[in-house]
Protein backbone atom coordinates (compact mmCIF):
# COMPACT_ATOMS: atom_id res chain seq x y z
CA UNK A 1 0.00 0.00 0.00
CA UNK A 2 3.16 1.93 -0.74
CA UNK A 3 0.87 4.40 -2.67
CA UNK A 4 -1.80 4.66 0.41
CA UNK A 5 -1.45 7.97 2.19
CA UNK A 6 -2.43 8.91 5.69
CA UNK A 7 -2.62 12.46 6.56
CA UNK A 8 -2.83 13.39 10.39
CA UNK A 9 -4.12 16.80 11.68
CA UNK A 10 -2.65 17.79 14.69
CA UNK A 11 -2.71 20.41 17.30
CA UNK A 12 -3.79 21.50 20.51
CA UNK A 13 -7.66 22.40 21.37
CA UNK A 14 -9.79 24.34 20.07
CA UNK A 15 -7.70 25.37 17.12
CA UNK A 16 -9.49 24.42 14.35
CA UNK A 17 -8.71 20.81 13.17
CA UNK A 18 -11.99 19.38 12.83
CA UNK A 19 -12.79 22.15 10.14
CA UNK A 20 -9.39 21.97 8.14
CA UNK A 21 -9.95 18.02 8.20
CA UNK A 22 -13.36 18.50 6.47
CA UNK A 23 -12.25 20.76 3.80
CA UNK A 24 -8.98 18.72 3.09
CA UNK A 25 -11.63 15.23 2.89
CA UNK A 26 -14.04 16.77 0.61
CA UNK A 27 -10.76 18.42 -1.73
CA UNK A 28 -9.52 14.54 -1.40
CA UNK A 29 -12.49 12.49 -1.71
CA UNK A 30 -11.71 10.63 1.47
CA UNK A 31 -12.48 10.14 5.11
CA UNK A 32 -11.65 10.93 8.61
CA UNK A 33 -10.91 8.96 11.96
CA UNK A 34 -10.92 10.54 15.38
CA UNK A 35 -8.47 10.42 17.18
CA UNK A 36 -9.64 12.18 19.99
CA UNK A 37 -9.63 10.35 23.37
CA UNK A 38 -12.79 11.69 24.42
CA UNK A 39 -15.25 11.69 21.36
CA UNK A 40 -14.85 7.58 21.45
CA UNK A 41 -17.81 7.68 24.26
CA UNK A 42 -21.06 7.75 22.82
CA UNK A 43 -22.61 9.28 26.06
CA UNK A 44 -20.79 12.34 26.39
CA UNK A 45 -20.82 15.10 23.10
CA UNK A 46 -21.36 18.88 24.39
CA UNK A 47 -18.26 18.70 26.19
CA UNK A 48 -16.19 16.78 23.89
CA UNK A 49 -16.92 19.25 21.22
CA UNK A 50 -17.56 16.11 18.35
CA UNK A 51 -18.39 17.21 15.19
CA UNK A 52 -21.89 18.97 14.58
CA UNK A 53 -24.33 16.73 13.42
CA UNK A 54 -24.10 19.26 10.29
CA UNK A 55 -20.14 18.52 10.02
CA UNK A 56 -20.76 14.70 10.26
CA UNK A 57 -22.91 14.57 7.34
CA UNK A 58 -20.26 15.89 5.35
CA UNK A 59 -17.94 13.34 5.08
CA UNK A 60 -17.62 10.40 7.10
CA UNK A 61 -16.09 9.86 10.22
CA UNK A 62 -15.24 7.03 11.99
CA UNK A 63 -14.58 5.82 15.65
CA UNK A 64 -16.84 8.44 17.11
CA UNK A 65 -19.34 7.17 19.66
CA UNK A 66 -18.13 4.29 19.15
CA UNK A 67 -17.72 2.75 22.45
CA UNK A 68 -19.29 3.18 25.84
CA UNK A 69 -18.19 4.96 28.89
CA UNK A 70 -18.17 1.92 30.54
CA UNK A 71 -15.97 -0.40 28.46
CA UNK A 72 -12.11 0.01 28.33
CA UNK A 73 -10.34 1.48 26.01
CA UNK A 74 -6.81 1.91 25.09
CA UNK A 75 -4.07 3.35 23.15
CA UNK A 76 -3.40 -0.52 21.65
CA UNK A 77 -7.17 -1.07 20.85
CA UNK A 78 -7.33 2.24 18.96
CA UNK A 79 -3.97 1.10 17.05
CA UNK A 80 -5.95 -2.25 15.72
CA UNK A 81 -8.84 -0.33 15.39
CA UNK A 82 -7.10 2.40 13.48
CA UNK A 83 -5.62 0.02 11.24
CA UNK A 84 -8.34 -2.47 10.51
CA UNK A 85 -10.37 0.87 9.53
CA UNK A 86 -7.41 1.65 6.87
CA UNK A 87 -7.57 -1.04 5.91
CA UNK A 88 -11.17 -0.78 4.37
CA UNK A 89 -10.88 2.82 3.63
CA UNK A 90 -7.93 2.50 1.54
CA UNK A 91 -9.83 0.37 -0.72
CA UNK A 92 -11.80 3.25 -1.74
CA UNK A 93 -9.60 5.96 -1.76
CA UNK A 94 -5.68 6.49 -1.84
CA UNK A 95 -6.13 9.22 1.42
CA UNK A 96 -6.91 8.58 4.67
CA UNK A 97 -7.04 11.53 7.46
CA UNK A 98 -6.64 10.86 11.32
CA UNK A 99 -7.51 14.52 13.63
CA UNK A 100 -7.14 14.86 16.68
CA UNK A 101 -5.32 16.01 19.63
CA UNK A 102 -4.50 12.99 21.88
CA UNK A 103 -0.77 12.71 21.17
CA UNK A 104 -0.52 8.89 22.65
CA UNK A 105 -3.51 7.77 20.51
CA UNK A 106 -1.69 9.42 17.28
CA UNK A 107 1.83 7.59 18.61
CA UNK A 108 -0.39 4.19 18.70
CA UNK A 109 -0.93 4.59 15.09
CA UNK A 110 2.01 6.37 13.50
CA UNK A 111 5.02 4.17 15.29
CA UNK A 112 2.77 1.21 17.23
CA UNK A 113 2.40 0.56 20.83
CA UNK A 114 4.89 -1.43 22.98
CA UNK A 115 2.99 -4.38 24.48
CA UNK A 116 1.98 -3.64 28.09
CA UNK A 117 0.90 -6.09 30.34
CA UNK A 118 -2.22 -5.00 31.96
CA UNK A 119 -4.67 -6.31 35.08
CA UNK A 120 -8.27 -5.05 35.55
CA UNK A 121 -8.30 -6.12 39.39
CA UNK A 122 -5.40 -4.00 40.03
CA UNK A 123 -6.15 -0.94 37.97
CA UNK A 124 -9.66 -1.20 39.98
CA UNK A 125 -7.92 -0.97 43.13
CA UNK A 126 -5.86 1.87 42.22
CA UNK A 127 -9.04 3.85 40.99
CA UNK A 128 -10.39 2.96 44.80
CA UNK A 129 -7.12 4.41 45.80
CA UNK A 130 -7.87 7.89 43.66
CA UNK A 131 -10.65 8.56 44.62
CA UNK A 132 -10.44 8.38 48.05
CA UNK A 133 -7.05 9.25 48.72
CA UNK A 134 -6.56 12.11 45.70
CA UNK A 135 -3.86 11.73 43.02
CA UNK A 136 -0.63 13.02 45.33
CA UNK A 137 0.06 8.94 46.42
CA UNK A 138 0.13 8.33 43.39
CA UNK A 139 2.57 10.34 42.73
CA UNK A 140 4.75 9.86 45.42
CA UNK A 141 4.21 5.94 44.57
CA UNK A 142 5.31 6.64 40.59
CA UNK A 143 8.20 8.46 41.69
CA UNK A 144 9.62 6.38 43.80
CA UNK A 145 8.88 3.26 41.44
CA UNK A 146 9.74 4.37 38.07
CA UNK A 147 11.35 7.61 38.35
CA UNK A 148 12.35 7.64 34.58
CA UNK A 149 8.68 7.83 33.66
CA UNK A 150 7.76 10.10 36.36
CA UNK A 151 9.92 12.91 34.76
CA UNK A 152 8.61 12.18 31.43
CA UNK A 153 4.69 11.98 31.47
CA UNK A 154 1.72 14.16 32.74
CA UNK A 155 1.97 13.30 36.37
CA UNK A 156 -1.40 15.36 36.69
CA UNK A 157 -3.30 13.00 34.64
CA UNK A 158 -4.99 10.52 37.41
CA UNK A 159 -5.09 7.21 34.18
CA UNK A 160 -1.64 7.96 32.98
CA UNK A 161 -0.47 7.35 36.56
CA UNK A 162 -3.10 4.75 37.37
CA UNK A 163 -1.81 2.59 34.07
CA UNK A 164 1.75 3.10 34.89
CA UNK A 165 1.32 1.88 38.62
CA UNK A 166 -0.92 -1.46 37.62
CA UNK A 167 2.14 -2.15 35.57
CA UNK A 168 4.65 -1.63 38.40
CA UNK A 169 2.55 -3.34 41.17
CA UNK A 170 1.72 -6.40 38.73
CA UNK A 171 5.32 -6.65 37.39
CA UNK A 172 7.40 -5.57 40.10
CA UNK A 173 8.99 -3.67 37.28
CA UNK A 174 9.30 -0.25 36.04
CA UNK A 175 6.74 0.80 33.37
CA UNK A 176 9.22 2.65 31.20
CA UNK A 177 11.35 -0.80 31.03
CA UNK A 178 8.38 -1.92 29.14
CA UNK A 179 8.64 0.86 26.62
CA UNK A 180 10.66 -0.38 23.90
CA UNK A 181 10.20 2.68 21.63
CA UNK A 182 11.12 0.96 18.30
CA UNK A 183 8.52 2.55 15.46
CA UNK A 184 6.60 -0.39 13.84
CA UNK A 185 6.96 0.05 10.25
CA UNK A 186 3.89 1.39 8.69
CA UNK A 187 2.66 0.32 5.11
CA UNK A 188 1.26 3.40 3.83
CA UNK A 189 2.79 6.96 3.80
CA UNK A 190 2.43 9.26 7.08
CA UNK A 191 2.14 12.79 6.45
CA UNK A 192 1.94 15.08 9.72
CA UNK A 193 0.11 18.36 9.97
CA UNK A 194 0.44 20.82 12.67
CA UNK A 195 -1.92 23.57 13.50
CA UNK A 196 -0.96 26.46 15.59
CA UNK A 197 -1.61 29.91 17.09
CA UNK A 198 -0.28 32.71 19.25
CA UNK A 199 -1.22 31.88 22.84
CA UNK A 200 -4.26 34.64 23.04
CA UNK A 201 -5.76 33.60 20.17
CA UNK A 202 -6.17 29.75 21.85
CA UNK A 203 -6.73 31.13 25.01
CA UNK A 204 -9.81 33.05 23.15
CA UNK A 205 -11.13 30.32 21.38
CA UNK A 206 -10.92 27.86 24.38
CA UNK A 207 -12.77 30.39 26.35
CA UNK A 208 -15.49 31.25 23.78
CA UNK A 209 -16.04 27.39 23.17
CA UNK A 210 -16.42 26.72 26.43
CA UNK A 211 -18.72 28.99 27.21
CA UNK A 212 -21.06 27.48 24.12
CA UNK A 213 -20.66 24.36 25.76
CA UNK A 214 -22.01 25.74 29.13
CA UNK A 215 -24.91 27.74 26.32
CA UNK A 216 -25.61 24.29 24.65
CA UNK A 217 -26.83 22.05 27.70
CA UNK A 218 -22.87 20.75 29.31
CA UNK A 219 -24.32 20.82 32.54
CA UNK A 220 -27.48 18.55 31.53
CA UNK A 221 -25.37 16.45 29.92
CA UNK A 222 -23.08 15.67 33.07
CA UNK A 223 -26.41 15.84 34.84
CA UNK A 224 -27.24 12.66 33.29
CA UNK A 225 -23.92 11.08 33.76
CA UNK A 226 -23.73 12.24 37.94
CA UNK A 227 -23.61 9.00 38.87
CA UNK A 228 -20.70 7.93 36.95
CA UNK A 229 -18.46 10.64 38.17
CA UNK A 230 -15.80 7.90 39.20
CA UNK A 231 -15.34 6.02 35.45
CA UNK A 232 -12.41 7.36 34.00
CA UNK A 233 -13.99 8.45 30.86
CA UNK A 234 -15.30 11.28 33.04
CA UNK A 235 -12.09 12.09 35.23
CA UNK A 236 -11.33 14.33 32.39
CA UNK A 237 -11.15 18.49 31.89
CA UNK A 238 -14.68 19.91 31.86
CA UNK A 239 -16.42 17.10 33.48
CA UNK A 240 -14.20 16.89 36.97
CA UNK A 241 -15.27 20.87 37.59
CA UNK A 242 -19.41 20.58 36.59
CA UNK A 243 -18.92 17.69 38.90
CA UNK A 244 -18.09 19.72 41.83
CA UNK A 245 -20.17 21.89 41.23
CA UNK A 246 -22.98 19.36 41.23
CA UNK A 247 -22.16 18.49 44.35
CA UNK A 248 -22.04 21.74 45.80
CA UNK A 249 -18.44 21.68 46.31
CA UNK A 250 -18.05 25.37 43.71
CA UNK A 251 -20.22 27.55 42.60
CA UNK A 252 -21.14 27.10 39.01
CA UNK A 253 -19.15 30.27 38.34
CA UNK A 254 -15.82 29.26 39.52
CA UNK A 255 -16.36 26.31 38.10
CA UNK A 256 -16.70 27.24 34.57
CA UNK A 257 -13.42 29.54 34.98
CA UNK A 258 -11.37 26.06 35.89
CA UNK A 259 -12.81 24.64 33.21
CA UNK A 260 -11.09 27.57 31.37
CA UNK A 261 -7.73 27.60 32.95
CA UNK A 262 -7.43 23.67 32.85
CA UNK A 263 -8.46 23.51 29.37
CA UNK A 264 -5.74 26.10 28.41
CA UNK A 265 -3.28 24.32 30.53
CA UNK A 266 -4.03 21.08 28.69
CA UNK A 267 -3.77 22.58 25.62
CA UNK A 268 -0.08 23.68 26.64
CA UNK A 269 0.80 20.49 27.34
CA UNK A 270 -0.87 19.06 24.03
CA UNK A 271 1.85 21.36 22.30
CA UNK A 272 4.52 20.59 24.46
CA UNK A 273 3.79 16.66 23.11
CA UNK A 274 3.84 17.91 19.69
CA UNK A 275 6.71 19.78 19.60
CA UNK A 276 8.72 16.99 20.01
CA UNK A 277 7.78 15.01 16.66
CA UNK A 278 9.95 16.16 13.45
CA UNK A 279 7.77 14.43 11.40
CA UNK A 280 4.82 17.14 11.88
CA UNK A 281 4.80 20.33 9.58
CA UNK A 282 3.72 23.44 11.12
CA UNK A 283 0.85 25.91 9.90
CA UNK A 284 -0.64 28.78 11.69
CA UNK A 285 -4.56 28.78 11.68
CA UNK A 286 -4.91 31.35 9.21
CA UNK A 287 -2.75 29.65 6.73
CA UNK A 288 -5.81 26.54 5.34
CA UNK A 289 -5.08 27.44 1.58
CA UNK A 290 -1.31 26.56 2.23
CA UNK A 291 -2.30 23.28 4.03
CA UNK A 292 -4.07 22.57 1.37
CA UNK A 293 -1.66 23.41 -1.04
CA UNK A 294 0.90 21.82 0.75
CA UNK A 295 -0.42 18.48 0.72
CA UNK A 296 -1.46 18.70 -2.97
CA UNK A 297 2.45 19.52 -4.02
CA UNK A 298 3.38 16.03 -1.92
CA UNK A 299 0.82 13.52 -4.45
CA UNK A 300 1.76 15.87 -7.83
Amino acid sequence: MSNKNLIVIVGPTAIGKTSLSIELAKELKCEIISADSRQFYREISIGTAKPTDDELSQVNHHLINNISIHDEYSAGKFELDVLNCLEFLFKKSDYAILVGGSGMYIDAVCKGIDLIPSDNKIRELLNIEFSENGILPLQEELKEKDPIHFSEMDIKNPQRLIRALEVCRKTGKTYSSFRKNKAKKRDFNIIKIGLFADKEIIHNRINKRVDLMMQYGWLNEVNENLNYFHLNALNTVGYKELFKFMNQEITLEIAVEEIKKNTRKFAKRQMTWFKKDEEIKWFNISETEKVLKSIKSQFN
